[in-house]
């Protein structure tokens, strides 16, 4: 997409993707904070500031426990600040109050309520609460979406297999069912596309069952590069195997079994004659044209003599039914959700490590533009698509806060660790030097990322 286009659609969908993406957020750091909140008012911690956002404040108030709460002018972040730090990254502390005059020392009482006062163990909860309960509210939110609405599930099958592709060298046929991946159990096609996306240049072990009997095959998922419809790029491995839930118009079919068809009737002739036996057909896709191995069930086609149906100009690839949302009850589905929110953990951590060892390329790593993008294209989808991207995002924003950086969290879990362990705390010029290249890392991260974003829409 041209950068002239994008801020078009941009433009014309402000409300859509600016709101849509500044609402998520705030909802999201609000978690995080109240995470740190409620853990520190729990160990009698003073909450001093709870702060959406950074820099100047815009409104705000105080509570009954004199915390101030407040949104500020740059909506892309919060903090809460401890009673006792020097800032609101808990870099330093002071050891008493500032009446105006003069500095007098904390009272006995306040003692009692100074974060850096408490014992390392109930700092470090404090701190770990924040991305902890971005996992927990991740897990919240798909298990009150798998409750209402149901859990998508597509069958683990091979509707259709792409002659060349990794799965058609590794030996797949149509209607394998793929039972298990490197010894990983598979119940959904969507754990098939989630293991295989971030499978780059990796020989994955499939059990399928095929027929009744368990068939073993390895297949190295091939890497391509995708491009979404804003012009940003994302690697990922393809195996080559059409899910349940995919469809063909017959119109796209181009030859049957080496056959060149022209016509809808030609098309639709051809294909009754090839049911319930292993057939190929090539499809136009515009750019290319690509031959698929399928084996049609007659019984799943019968629209296709029907010219009063709905599916009349559709061919059934599949051996059993579309995507279903299976409804879950509470307890399972927060076990469900649970599953669901450990996997993307997995595969973004996988991802990760990727671009850290060269294996994929760092490029793919978005900001600020690219969220926003993905959150307003989230919105049009509709409710399920925009909950699923919330607890996906939910997800992340507790694992990069995890990461031993210092500034995040996780950099303060280290030096909590390390205090711990010497039994005194690391010296406070030591952390304030590490905060500053924490702080510098982050800072050139967040350029990073979005000057990739630019630089993908506009080349």
């Amino acid at each position: 997409m041209e950068i002239f286009d994008l801020f078009q659609l941009i433009a014309s969908n402000i409300w859509l993707y600016g709101v849509t993406f500044l609402l998520v957020l705030s909802i999201l750091v609000f978690v995080h904070e109240w995470g740190h909140y409620i853990v520190a008012r729990l160990c009698g911690v003073r909450v001093e500031v709870f702060s959406i956002g950074f820099g100047k404040e815009l409104f705000g108030w105080n509570d009954k426990n004199d915390t101030r709460w407040k949104f500020s002018l740059i909506p892309l972040g919060g903090y809460v600040k401890m009673f006792g730090d020097t800032d609101m990254s808990s870099s330093g502390h002071v050891d008493g109050v500032n009446n105006g005059e003069k500095i007098r020392p904390f009272t006995e009482d306040e003692k009692q309520v100074a974060f850096y006062l408490k014992p390392v163990w109930k700092r470090a909860l404090i701190v770990f609460a924040g991305p902890g309960i971005n996992f927990l509210f991740a897990i919240l939110l798909l298990t009150g979406m798998y409750s209402i609405y149901g859990q998508p599930v597509t069958p683990p099958q091979a509707s259709a297999v792409i002659e060349g592709s990794a799965a058609d060298k590794a030996g797949f046929k149509p209607h394998d069912k793929v039972i298990s991946i490197d010894g990983e159990k598979i119940s959904r096609f969507e754990d098939i596309r989630r293991i295989v996306t971030v499978a780059l240049d990796t020989p994955l072990k499939f059990k399928v069952d095929r027929d009744g009997k368990e068939v073993v095959l390895t297949a190295t998922p091939a890497r391509e590069t995708m491009t979404d419809r804003f012009g940003f790029e994302s690697s990922r491995g393809m195996l080559g195997i059409v899910g349940p839930s995919s469809g063909l118009h017959i119109d796209s079919i181009v030859a049957v079994n080496g056959k060149k068809v022209t016509t809808a009737d030609e098309r639709r002739a051809a294909l009754l004659k090839a049911m319930d036996r292993p057939a190929t057909i090539s499809l136009d896709r515009g750019e290319q044209t690509d031959k698929f191995d399928i084996m049609p069930i007659a019984a799943n086609n019968e629209a296709l003599k029907d010219s009063e149906s709905a599916g009349y100009n559709s061919l059934v690839i599949a051996l059993s039914s579309d995507e279903e949302f299976m409804q879950h009850g509470i307890l399972d589905g927060f076990t469900s959700a649970a599953a669901e929110t450990w996997a993307i953990t997995r595969s973004t951590l996988t991802a990760l490590g990727q671009m850290v060892t060269g294996t994929r390329s760092a490029t793919e790593l978005g900001g600020i533009i690219r969220i926003g993008a993905i959150a307003g294209d989230m919105a049009q989808a509709g409710m399920i698509a925009i909950v699923t991207f919330t607890a996906l995002l939910s997800i992340n924003l507790g694992l990069i806060n995890l990461f031993p950086i210092p500034m995040l969290d996780g950099g303060h879990l280290v030096f909590y660790g390390l205090e711990a362990i010497k039994g005194k705390p690391v010296s406070e010029k030591v952390q304030e030097y590490a905060f500053r290249v924490g702080f510098a890392l982050l800072i050139g991260l967040m350029i990073f990322a979005n000057i990739n974003d630019i630089i993908q829409i506009v080349l």
